[in-house]
Protein backbone atom coordinates (compact mmCIF):
# COMPACT_ATOMS: atom_id res chain seq x y z
CA UNK A 1 0.00 0.00 0.00
CA UNK A 2 2.80 2.33 0.79
CA UNK A 3 4.29 2.08 -3.02
CA UNK A 4 0.83 3.02 -3.91
CA UNK A 5 0.84 5.68 -1.89
CA UNK A 6 4.41 6.74 -3.23
CA UNK A 7 2.55 6.83 -6.89
CA UNK A 8 0.20 8.66 -6.59
CA UNK A 9 1.78 11.07 -4.83
CA UNK A 10 4.44 11.71 -7.63
CA UNK A 11 1.17 11.81 -10.05
CA UNK A 12 -0.11 14.18 -7.87
CA UNK A 13 2.82 16.65 -7.76
CA UNK A 14 3.15 15.98 -11.93
CA UNK A 15 -0.84 17.24 -12.10
CA UNK A 16 -0.10 20.12 -10.12
CA UNK A 17 2.80 21.36 -12.21
CA UNK A 18 0.63 20.56 -14.76
CA UNK A 19 -2.30 22.55 -14.04
CA UNK A 20 -0.37 25.94 -12.54
CA UNK A 21 1.82 26.00 -16.31
CA UNK A 22 -1.98 25.57 -17.87
CA UNK A 23 -3.15 28.46 -15.81
CA UNK A 24 -0.41 30.46 -16.73
CA UNK A 25 -0.48 29.37 -20.43
CA UNK A 26 -4.12 31.11 -20.93
CA UNK A 27 -5.01 34.42 -22.28
CA UNK A 28 -6.56 36.35 -19.46
CA UNK A 29 -9.97 38.32 -20.63
CA UNK A 30 -8.64 41.86 -20.77
CA UNK A 31 -5.27 40.60 -23.14
CA UNK A 32 -3.31 41.70 -20.13
CA UNK A 33 -1.90 40.15 -17.16
CA UNK A 34 0.53 37.21 -16.39
CA UNK A 35 -0.92 35.31 -19.36
CA UNK A 36 0.14 37.55 -21.70
CA UNK A 37 3.96 38.12 -20.25
CA UNK A 38 4.25 34.02 -19.88
CA UNK A 39 3.38 33.33 -23.51
CA UNK A 40 -0.66 33.70 -24.14
CA UNK A 41 -0.17 34.39 -27.75
CA UNK A 42 2.63 31.86 -28.16
CA UNK A 43 -0.13 28.99 -27.02
CA UNK A 44 -2.87 30.87 -29.42
CA UNK A 45 -0.38 30.23 -32.41
CA UNK A 46 -0.17 26.70 -31.42
CA UNK A 47 -3.33 25.70 -30.18
CA UNK A 48 -5.44 27.80 -33.06
CA UNK A 49 -8.36 30.03 -32.71
CA UNK A 50 -9.75 27.97 -30.49
CA UNK A 51 -7.12 28.16 -27.68
CA UNK A 52 -9.62 29.28 -24.98
CA UNK A 53 -11.65 25.99 -25.15
CA UNK A 54 -8.13 23.32 -25.17
CA UNK A 55 -6.40 25.39 -22.43
CA UNK A 56 -9.75 25.31 -20.38
CA UNK A 57 -10.48 21.87 -20.59
CA UNK A 58 -6.98 21.00 -19.84
CA UNK A 59 -7.69 22.84 -16.74
CA UNK A 60 -10.83 21.44 -16.04
CA UNK A 61 -9.46 17.75 -16.29
CA UNK A 62 -6.24 18.83 -14.14
CA UNK A 63 -7.83 20.20 -11.77
CA UNK A 64 -10.53 16.90 -11.47
CA UNK A 65 -7.51 14.58 -11.44
CA UNK A 66 -5.80 16.60 -8.36
CA UNK A 67 -8.68 16.52 -6.28
CA UNK A 68 -9.40 12.84 -7.22
CA UNK A 69 -5.72 11.99 -6.40
CA UNK A 70 -5.85 13.94 -3.09
CA UNK A 71 -9.28 12.33 -2.10
CA UNK A 72 -7.39 9.16 -2.49
CA UNK A 73 -4.22 9.94 -0.93
CA UNK A 74 -6.57 10.61 2.00
CA UNK A 75 -8.41 7.29 1.95
CA UNK A 76 -4.88 5.47 1.32
CA UNK A 77 -3.65 7.18 4.79
CA UNK A 78 -6.31 6.23 6.69
CA UNK A 79 -6.26 2.89 5.32
CA UNK A 80 -2.68 2.55 6.29
CA UNK A 81 -3.15 3.67 9.78
CA UNK A 82 -5.99 1.83 10.71
CA UNK A 83 -4.38 -1.01 9.47
CA UNK A 84 -0.37 -0.69 10.99
CA UNK A 85 0.53 -2.84 14.25
CA UNK A 86 0.77 -1.35 17.43
CA UNK A 87 4.22 -0.70 17.09
CA UNK A 88 4.97 1.05 14.04
CA UNK A 89 2.85 4.61 15.19
CA UNK A 90 1.99 4.27 18.66
CA UNK A 91 3.63 5.32 21.92
CA UNK A 92 4.74 2.67 24.46
CA UNK A 93 2.44 2.22 27.01
CA UNK A 94 3.72 1.59 30.81
CA UNK A 95 1.81 0.08 34.04
CA UNK A 96 1.90 2.61 36.68
CA UNK A 97 3.47 1.63 40.34
CA UNK A 98 1.31 0.88 43.34
CA UNK A 99 1.15 4.66 45.03
CA UNK A 100 1.69 3.54 48.25
CA UNK A 101 5.04 1.70 47.84
CA UNK A 102 7.14 4.17 49.15
CA UNK A 103 6.57 6.04 52.59
CA UNK A 104 6.97 9.77 51.41
CA UNK A 105 9.58 11.87 52.38
CA UNK A 106 9.40 14.58 55.19
CA UNK A 107 9.54 17.86 53.55
CA UNK A 108 10.44 21.39 55.16
CA UNK A 109 7.20 22.63 53.36
CA UNK A 110 8.85 23.95 50.67
CA UNK A 111 9.16 20.78 48.69
CA UNK A 112 12.70 19.63 49.07
CA UNK A 113 13.15 16.69 51.71
CA UNK A 114 14.55 18.32 54.99
CA UNK A 115 17.43 15.70 55.03
CA UNK A 116 18.38 16.95 51.26
CA UNK A 117 18.85 20.48 52.22
CA UNK A 118 22.60 21.90 51.70
CA UNK A 119 24.19 23.42 54.55
CA UNK A 120 24.94 27.31 53.93
CA UNK A 121 27.81 29.05 55.62
CA UNK A 122 27.32 32.53 55.09
CA UNK A 123 30.69 34.28 53.99
CA UNK A 124 32.89 36.44 56.56
CA UNK A 125 32.16 39.82 56.32
CA UNK A 126 35.43 41.97 56.28
CA UNK A 127 34.99 45.34 58.03
CA UNK A 128 38.08 46.86 57.29
CA UNK A 129 38.09 49.24 54.18
CA UNK A 130 40.23 47.74 51.09
CA UNK A 131 43.76 49.44 50.90
CA UNK A 132 43.76 52.47 48.54
CA UNK A 133 45.87 51.99 45.50
CA UNK A 134 48.25 55.26 44.52
CA UNK A 135 47.97 56.69 40.85
CA UNK A 136 50.49 55.62 38.55
CA UNK A 137 52.46 58.44 37.21
CA UNK A 138 51.69 59.48 33.88
CA UNK A 139 54.63 58.94 31.78
CA UNK A 140 57.14 61.83 31.07
CA UNK A 141 56.51 63.49 27.61
CA UNK A 142 58.93 63.46 24.96
CA UNK A 143 61.48 66.23 24.59
CA UNK A 144 60.98 68.48 21.21
CA UNK A 145 63.13 67.87 18.34
CA UNK A 146 64.66 70.97 17.68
Amino acid sequence: MNLLIGIFTFILILVSIFMVLVVLAQKSKNDGGMGAALGGGAAEATFGAETGNVLTKATINAAIAFFVLSFLLYLGHIYVRAHSGPAEGALPTFDAAAPSQFPAPATDGVGVPGDQLPAIEAPAVSTESPQATQPVPAPAEAEPKS
